[in-house]
């Protein structure tokens, strides 16, 4: 989040908020304690990626990744999907700057797994996401 202000000589001043928030350990399904930096970034893409979009009203129509609708369809179509949505949920959070290197694994009848980086202004995040089509 960049917030905007006017300052006294009619610059606009934009200040680059911390990266903290909340640390949430999924294992234990538990919050304590904060993250920030790369770490923070990482619980991000998971919440994203978890957020079926559109689903819940208490999240903007921005937020999230639709994966419902790949159910059934052919994996020409599926892979090209996942990359282009996927890529669209993560970049909606300003300190990610591109997705890249996806790689598809469909040697599981029903089920893709992707694998891709996150490149954010922390550093890289390597990661996978299952789905089932």
């Amino acid at each position: 989040m960049i917030p905007e202000r006017i300052d006294e000589s009619g610059t606009l001043e934009i200040k680059e908020e911390p990266s903290l928030t909340y640390k949430m350990h999924t294992e234990k399904e538990k919050i304590a304690g904060s993250a920030e930096g790369l770490e923070a970034v990482k619980q991000a893409v998971y919440k994203l990626l978890q957020t079926e979009r559109y689903e819940y009203p208490v999240y903007s129509g921005d937020y999230g990744v639709e994966l419902k609708d790949l159910y059934g369809q052919p994996m020409s179509y599926v892979c090209p999907e996942l990359e282009r949505r996927i890529t669209e949920a993560l970049l909606w959070d300003g300190r990610i700057e591109r997705v890249e290197g996806f790689i598809f694994d469909t040697a599981k009848k029903g089920i893709v797994e992707v694998s891709f980086t996150v490149v954010t202004v922390f550093g890289e995040l390597r990661w996978k996401k299952e789905v089932t089509v």
